[in-house]
């Protein structure tokens, strides 16, 4: 069995196990190989990834509600405080990895237009993450570094893919985000949104075909869209592609 394959297959196993951070280790083998990835292996890399930085994701968002809940300087505030800046270095830590393979393994290798658009999609997500919870200098190179990687996507997923792709929208679908979460603007988000669901929805309309996966991420740009027009939000988070493990 060739070692690539090898590889794969251990990923594939751990996914089953659960072992998630086994999973990271098998893909960052296979990107460090070099090699222009398969659907397949691009999957696996993503997947393992996200289940890594989703949880502690959830874990920060769990620890600044609680936070926000105490007066400032009273002990338990404090306690917490010390415990979300572990939890910061921990994101820190796998966004930096997954940016730093991204950059010297997966985008000069990617040759297709699909793999183009996935890698400068993921490259822009780990910057949304790092921007949701770093300050000052920190919060803005993060954003502006967010905002270059999905704009380069877009421009390519424009000439490269159709309308109503998987990756093209769920490139809109995680860019809207940005624009709502990271960069305060419903407007710009709102645009975005309204524009890729008008245009995967005129090209499904004239297709014979099914878009079964593209479906879904119009499903959840429409409910964004919803949420972000509606004067009533209640504080709702907004849906990126984290329940699309293709995305």
């Amino acid at each position: 069995m060739k070692e690539r394959e090898k590889v794969v297959r251990l990923a594939k196993l751990a996914e089953q196990a659960e072992r998630y951070d086994d999973m990271v280790e098998f893909m960052k083998t296979l990107a460090r190989m070099d090699v222009d990835m398969s659907a397949e292996e691009r999957l696996l890399f993503s997947v393992g990834f996200k289940k890594t930085i989703g949880a502690k994701r959830a874990s920060w968002r769990i620890l600044e509600s609680l936070e926000q809940k105490v007066t400032a300087g009273e002990q338990p505030g404090v306690t917490i405080n010390g415990y979300k800046k572990k939890v910061e270095d921990e994101l820190r830590a796998v966004c930096n990895e997954v940016l730093s393979i991204i950059a010297i393994h997966c985008l000069p290798l990617a040759n297709s237009g699909e793999n183009v658009v996935f890698f400068y999609k993921m490259k822009g997500d780990y910057y949304r993450y790092l921007a949701e919870f770093s300050t000052g200098t920190e919060k803005k190179a993060a954003t502006d570094q967010s905002l270059m990687a999905y704009q380069h996507a877009m421009v390519v997923a424009s000439s490269e893919l159709s309308p109503a792709h998987q990756f093209r929208l769920g490139l809109a679908l995680n860019f809207s985000v940005f624009f709502y979460e990271i960069m305060n603007s419903p407007e710009r988000a709102s645009q975005v949104a309204k524009q890729a669901l008008d245009e995967a929805t005129a090209e499904i309309n004239s297709a014979v075909e099914g878009y079964k996966d593209s479906m879904l991420m119009m499903q959840l740009l429409k409910e964004n869209l919803a949420l972000w027009t509606s004067e009533l939000t209640g504080g709702e988070t907004s849906k990126d592609d984290d329940v699309v493990m293709e995305g």
